[in-house]
């Protein structure tokens, strides 16, 4: 018994290890036994003739595969790679992918083209990119020419081109200078192709704004045509108004053509006083600010002026001539603390040369004829020399 079960086990060993070593090349040969990192690419289509273990390349160089193509309900198509772990730091974040066949029949394949500035971040796992060109294919252009041709009546094609070759006969010269102008003109254009490019991308927010303000320009719009319309209601009132307008307008030039040279003169006498004023506008308002808590104040429980009367200490008697008055301040304009003074505040006196400063150098301030209370007090006493005013001098 034993020995008749040793070649059935022997031939089912063989079997499995036959199978296991034929499941182990298919799996190598589909590389389900390479590691790969997932890249999924989103384009407006994959094409005709790009299939499932398709190349991902860059540069030439092989560094990945298409693992499966993904129909998208929004009509896109999703391609799922399975990149090299080992190349992705090598591949910027930024790359831009084409699918191109490797020529004009063969099968397409993925093209990872680098960029003009390569983003520091490499490629990762699991990223998202947009494909941004994809070949047509011969079959598909003979697909639309054939529909075209199928389309089109063999007479009146022959007729037509038999018409257009008599309208080209004898014209070549003039078609190739057509065709230089033609050249000219697009290489002009082409120069103007970034500035059109510009406009083009801020035109929507232009249109936009447009467009917002769509309501308000077809209100201006009624509104316009409702105030022409009153204009025309009253075009006998405006009629008036203009006759009465060229009237006025007569008087007032007869009024300032013959006072031209008095208002000459007024004018050129203003020039002083208004440089003056000038000058001194910033004084103005705030002296005139200053008014306004004044004005806005509550009135007086009783009519007339109320002062605050009191004694106050004298100061030095007037001198000759240096207290003459003369106009020679040269301080500018001054506010002090207005336009709004603080609870409390005194000014402080500014001196200017005006011909009077009781603050000056040598003023005596309250002086006490002490001899003339001797006087009044004790009568007559002798003391020292007086002068004739009795100021000054000690009793």
């Amino acid at each position: 018994m034993r020995s008749g079960w040793v070649p059935v086990l022997a031939g089912l060993a063989t079997f499995l290890t036959i199978a296991l070593l034929m499941a182990f090349a298919v799996g190598a040969f589909q590389g389900s036994f390479t590691p790969s990192s997932p890249v999924t690419v989103l384009t407006p289509r994959a094409g005709l003739m790009m299939n499932n273990d398709a190349r991902v390349t860059m540069r030439g160089v092989e560094v990945g595969k298409v693992d499966s193509i993904e129909a998208r309900p929004d009509g896109f198509a999703a391609l799922h790679l399975a990149m090299d772990p080992a190349q992705l730091h090598l591949i910027p974040g930024n790359v831009g992918v084409e699918i191109a066949p490797p020529t004009v029949f063969g099968a397409k394949y993925v093209q990872l083209t680098p960029p003009d500035k390569p983003s520091p971040q490499p490629l990762r796992a699991g990223q998202v990119l947009d494909a941004r060109h994809v070949t047509v294919e011969v079959n598909t252009i003979f697909d639309q020419l054939n529909s075209v041709l199928s389309s089109i009546d063999p007479a009146k094609m022959n007729e037509t081109l038999g018409t257009l070759a008599k309208a080209l006969d004898g014209r070549g010269q003039k078609l190739g200078e057509a065709l230089v102008n033609l050249d000219e003109f697009f290489g002009t254009v082409n120069r103007s192709l970034p500035a059109l490019d510009n406009e083009l991308t801020i035109a929507p927010e232009v249109f936009g704004s447009y467009a917002d303000a769509a309501p308000d320009l077809v209100k201006t719009a009624a509104n316009a045509t409702r105030v022409a319309q009153t204009v025309v209601d009253e075009q006998g009132n405006l009629d008036a108004f203009l006759v009465s307008v060229i009237g006025l307008a007569d008087v007032g030039n007869d009024v300032i053509g013959t006072n031209r040279q008095g208002l000459t003169d007024v004018l050129h006498l203003l020039v002083p006083t208004t440089d003056l004023a000038n000058q001194y506008s910033e004084a103005l308002w705030c002296g005139l600010s200053g008014l306004v808590p004044l004005a806005k104040a509550p009135p007086l429980p009783f009519p007339g002026v109320v002062v605050s009367v009191s004694f106050t200490l004298g100061t030095e008697r007037y001198r000759y001539p240096q207290d003459l008055p003369k106009v020679a301040a040269t301080g500018g304009p001054q506010c002090q603390l207005l336009p709004k003074v603080p609870m409390e505040a005194h000014p402080p006196f500014v001196v200017m040369d005006v011909g009077a400063n009781p603050t000056q150098y040598g003023n005596q301030g309250i002086l006490f004829n002490s001899d003339a209370l001797k006087q009044w007090l004790f009568g007559p006493i002798d003391g020292p020399p007086r002068n004739t005013p009795q100021i000054g001098q000690p009793g």
